[in-house]
């Protein structure tokens, strides 16, 4: 019964706008729908103040009249069709033209009932409540499915931070096999941010370079230890199955449609290409991808900067010069400029474990 009476106050509480250029219609239509119980009624009489009416009032329903001097119910409807959009604002027509042509153009412009004058009390009445529960219910459903599609975009997000961060974690694993802080991922993500805002990037597209470039070698684990931690130069297989991480890191980050993780196996794949093409048989230059090319200069010059079991950290103004001599050669000489332009104007202190984002 407390539902019943909830629907009830709702649908009385509704919005009716009822224009026709006849006043006593208004007259007998706001007195019957007032005698009713409803609350909320607006009259107009000139069809040309329909459209303003609409805008303040924000009607439930409306009864509209088809012969009008000025506007037609038709034109009206023209008018109303793109502030009713995709809501479910139900027009009623109430004419005395009983013609199958004047209801089958009505009707094919949106109206939702056709009534004939004179009509019935009972009839107007009931027709109108119908409706009434039509939009009601329309936009309950609507206020469902929203929040359906709300909690499905929270849980999407949900499992694809954490897939992501079980992949960070795995290269955070394969980073402490080399490196003694495990923070080697973290600083070429951080620097290679700093060299994505320094090319004009925005500062969405920088971060998702930046948590990109976190999985830049978690290919590394399936390197063997014996290749991984040599002291001294590689023979010429074991430098190509040290290359072999690229290719493996891809291969555990394919396949997903994160633009995130579609991000890091390009830049997985593609870190270590040179950009003069010296390396045959992979892109060069500008085929190489952005981030790619990005985090190739900010590994080199962390590699280089940071003690590795086959060799001591460089001083800061060496590895830059070395960055720099690789230009054009190794490095796209647009991102060594950059990268430049960061040391140069903003410093980075390599004595410790991260550099700031």
């Amino acid at each position: 019964m407390e539902d019943v009476m909830l629907q009830t106050d709702r649908l009385l509480d509704a919005g009716i706008l009822i224009v026709d250029d006849q006043q006593a219609n208004l007259d007998l239509l706001g007195l019957i729908l007032s005698t009713e119980g409803f609350q909320r009624v607006q009259a107009v009489l000139d069809p040309r103040e329909v459209a303003a009416a609409y805008d303040t009032f924000k009607p439930d329903l409306i009864l509209l009249d088809l012969h009008m001097p000025h506007l037609d119910g038709v034109q009206v409807m023209e008018q109303l069709a793109p502030k009713i959009g995709a809501d479910y604002v139900p027009i009623v027509i109430l004419t005395g033209d009983d013609s199958s042509e004047a209801k089958r153009r009505a009707l094919t412009l949106g109206a939702k009932d056709y009534l004939t004058k004179p009509f019935g009390r009972t009839e107007a009445l009931l027709r109108i409540r119908n409706l009434l529960e039509t939009r009601f219910l329309y936009r309950q459903l609507r206020r469902h499915n929203a929040s359906l599609e709300e909690a499905v975009r929270v849980r999407t997000r949900e499992l694809e931070e954490t897939q992501i961060e079980i992949l960070e974690r795995l290269a955070l694993a394969a980073e402490y096999r080399d490196d003694a802080t495990g923070q080697h991922a973290q600083r070429v993500g951080n620097l290679s941010a700093r060299i994505a805002r320094e090319l004009g990037l925005a500062e969405s597209e920088a971060e998702l370079i930046r948590r990109a470039a976190l999985l830049h070698d978690v290919g590394k684990i399936g390197i063997p230890d014996h290749i991984l931690l040599k002291g001294g130069l590689y023979t010429l297989e074991e430098r190509q199955q040290m290359a072999a991480h690229t290719t493996i890191g891809a291969s555990i980050l394919t396949g997903s449609r994160s633009p995130l993780l579609q991000l890091a196996e390009e830049v997985a794949l593609t870190h270590h290409y040179h950009f003069d093409g010296s390396r045959p048989g992979v892109p060069c230059g500008e085929e190489i991808p952005l981030a790619g090319r990005i985090v190739a200069v900010a590994d080199v010059f962390d590699a280089l900067t940071h003690a590795r079991p086959y060799k001591s950290a460089w001083p800061l103004d060496d590895a830059a010069a070395e960055i720099q001599n690789q230009r054009e050669r190794q490095f796209d000489p647009r991102i060594v400029d950059a990268f430049l332009c960061v040391v140069r104007r903003q410093g980075i202190d390599v004595t410790h474990a991260t550099y700031a984002a």
